[in-house]
C-alpha cells in the first residue's frame, strides 16, 4: 500500500471521528479554476490569480433568502475577452444564435445567449465571482459563482463553476 494510500486511510479515519482538521492536506500548485472553450475549440484555462489581476467589480445583491450580500468578481464579458470569443460588432447575423453553455462541478447546467453578455448589446451585468462580503465564496457557493442582479429567479445563479463553452444553435430545418 502506498504512503498516500495509508494518508487518505488516516484521514478518513481521524475525520470519522472527528478530528480530521489535525491532519492537513498537502499545499497543491495553483490550478486552474475555470476552463473557457471558445467557438472554435481553443481553451483558456484562467486561475484564482488570473482572475484577481482583472479589473474587478462589485455587485450588492438581495439573495434568495431576502438578505443583502456583496459579490465581487469580473464581469463575465472580460472572461469571454479572455478566452478570445468575439462580441461587440462581430456579434452578428448566425452568430447572434451562439450561446454560452455553464457547468458546475455537480453537472447543473445554465445557457446565456451571447447577446446577454455583451456590453455593446446590453448594459445589464453578468458578474462571475470570487468572493462574497469581503471574503472567500463558501465552499457551497464557489469557489468561482456567477451573479445575475436583474433576474428574479436566481436559477442561473450557479454556483461552484468549472467550465464554460460557446456553442452554436444548429440551423433551422429547411
Amino acid at each position: 500500500m502506498s504512503i498516500r494510500c495509508k494518508s487518505v486511510i488516516a484521514a478518513l479515519a481521524l475525520a470519522a471521528l472527528g478530528i480530521g482538521s489535525v491532519l492537513a492536506a498537502p499545499a497543491q500548485e495553483s490550478t486552474a479554476a475555470l476552463v473557457i472553450t471558445n467557438e472554435s475549440g481553443r481553451e483558456t484555462r484562467l486561475s484564482a490569480d488570473d482572475l484577481q489581476a482583472m479589473p474587478r467589480i462589485k455587485a450588492q445583491v438581495k439573495g434568495r433568502d431576502g438578505e443583502l450580500a456583496t459579490y465581487e468578481g469580473v464581469t463575465l464579458a472580460q472572461v469571454l475577452e479572455r478566452a478570445e470569443v468575439p462580441l461587440g460588432k462581430s456579434l452578428r447575423g448566425p452568430r447572434l444564435a451562439s450561446y454560452l453553455l455553464v457547468e458546475a462541478t455537480d453537472g447543473y447546467r445554465v445557457v446565456f445567449a451571447l447577446p446577454e453578455l455583451d456590453p455593446a448589446s446590453t448594459d445589464q451585468l453578468v458578474l462571475l465571482a470570487d468572493r462574497k462580503d469581503g471574503q472567500p465564496l463558501p465552499a457551497k457557493e464557489g469557489p468561482l459563482r456567477m451573479v445575475v442582479p436583474h433576474e428574479k429567479q436566481h436559477a442561473r445563479w450557479i454556483r461552484q463553476v468549472v467550465s464554460m463553452r460557446i456553442v452554436s444553435a444548429p440551423p433551422a430545418a429547411k
